[in-house]
């Protein structure tokens, strides 16, 4: 016992003596900077409307990685890289169209998009609909009541759970799983209710997958406004759906991360953060995950214009293919093993460019405490949550390759972000101008922070 609170005694000595190292005026100037002379906005705009939405194997995502490189040099960081990959190449192809079909004849049409990875109707097709209220209801259903039918999967996210991104993750298996599910029982298609909080008129896309065992069929998200009817309607009548999408699939194609650093005394020693360049082609990818990528950037400039000497090197990365494959993350793990580096921490920023609240860890209790140490400097700032829980899908790889190492993920308020998530509302206009400036300043001071704590 006497040797287990020793040890503890230890433990917070060194970190108070670290503590005393992080200069609070240091801090104080980084806030500064990004509130009066910070480029984080300007970035943005110019990132989606000068280059716009940046789907992985788009012209578009080449050009953002052009962009990046280019940004990156203007910024004067001590080295500036691309790191080649191998990425998915899906196309959306024509834009696609519903209609529900009364037996009268008369139709109604929807606001539909495509799930990324889905295959096309291969022109018009018609069939009657069934909805099933979640995955597990579809998976309980019988061949007989789905055979050569539309599968709807009407699950709302839940009103109740504050934290929207539990409530993202608890209706995920109807977009992820449900091509899958009713292709299974031989449905013809499926269509989901968007993963949204709000009732509108935006139809959200996003990542889905195929079980090669399974005979594959097209997948779509209508909007919440359009579920609402669509299951009200079915309750007192037999529909059918209409529906035509021309997506297709391509082999890889080549696209890169985007590296810039600024070399620390310990050059070896790498500090990670950063966020995913690409996005899906409903809007402009400005919350997901161009804010991420401009906090990132911005944080990098921000301690470079401040002349900050690192101990570490501070690697700010701008990942390729996040939304539907991650080769971007995958790759970058499997490089920095290859050159032998030494990883200590990554962050990253892939949730919105909303007004900051924290941090959480994905790491050891030691590592959640350490990160804890440093709460206090940030409550002038209003960031003030410190907690254990996820760190990033980009950064994620960096744990099968450095066992141990602690990732980090920067918190914004989280409400208003399913409002825009992968839909065409993800637009610059969507981003306040001081949230995102105070995101970066954040981030920027959390990994000196980091850098102090990691001498």
């Amino acid at each position: 016992m006497i040797k287990f609170f020793t040890s503890v005694l230890l433990f917070c000595i060194s970190f108070c003596a670290t503590a005393q190292k992080i200069d609070t005026s240091f801090l104080d100037q980084i806030y500064k900077n990004a509130l009066q002379n910070g480029k984080a906005y300007e970035d943005l705009r110019s990132l989606c409307k000068d280059v716009g939405a940046r789907l992985s194997g788009s012209a578009e995502a080449e050009m953002a990685v052009q962009w990046s490189y280019t940004k990156m040099k203007s910024y004067g960081f001590d080295t500036v890289y691309l790191q080649p990959i191998m990425v998915t190449h899906w196309e959306r192809g024509n834009k696609e169209a519903a209609w529900i079909k009364k037996s009268n004849g008369d139709l109604i049409k929807l606001n539909i998009l495509a799930l990324g990875g889905s295959i096309g109707t291969n022109g018009l097709l018609e069939a009657e609909i069934v909805e099933f209220a979640s995955i597990t209801e579809l998976q309980k259903a019988t061949r007989a009541q789905v055979e050569g039918k539309i599968v709807f999967l009407s699950q709302a996210m839940t009103a109740t759970e504050i934290n929207t991104f539990k409530a993202y993750g608890a209706c995920y298996p109807i977009r992820g799983d449900g091509a899958v599910e009713a292709g299974r029982l031989g449905a013809v298609a499926v269509i989901i209710r968007s993963l949204a909080m709000p009732l509108d008129d935006h139809p959200h896309t996003g990542s889905m997958h195929y079980n090669d065992s399974v005979q594959k069929i097209p997948a779509g998200a209508i909007s919440t406004n359009d579920a609402e009817m669509l299951s009200k309607m079915l309750k007192s009548t037999t529909l059918k759906l209409v529906l035509e999408m021309d997506c297709r699939n391509f082999p890889p194609a080549p696209s890169s991360n985007v590296i810039g650093e600024i070399w620390g005394k310990h050059k070896n020693n790498i500090i990670t953060f950063g966020g995913h360049l690409d996005s899906w082609d409903a809007g402009e990818g400005a919350h997901d995950d161009g804010a991420g990528c401009i906090h990132s950037l911005e944080a990098l400039r921000l301690l470079k214009t401040q002349n900050y000497k690192p101990n570490n090197t501070l690697r700010c990365v701008l990942f390729m293919n996040e939304e539907n494959g991650n080769a971007g993350g995958m790759a970058y793990a499997q490089i920095s093993k290859e050159k032998l580096e030494n990883h200590i921490a990554a962050i990253e920023s892939d949730r919105g460019g909303f007004v900051p609240q924290g941090f959480s860890c994905d790491g050891n209790d030691k590592q959640v405490q350490e990160m804890k140490s440093i709460a206090k400097y940030f409550k002038k700032y209003e960031v003030y949550e410190f907690e254990k829980g996820y760190g990033g899908v980009d950064i994620g790889p960096l744990k099968k390759v450095f066992i141990g190492i602690p990732l980090y993920s920067l918190v914004p308020n989280s409400q208003r972000y399913f409002d825009f998530h992968h839909a065409e509302s993800d637009v610059f206009e969507s981003v306040n101008k001081r949230e995102l400036e105070l995101g970066a300043a954040g981030l920027a001071s959390f990994v000196y922070c980091l850098d102090i704590l990691h001498k």
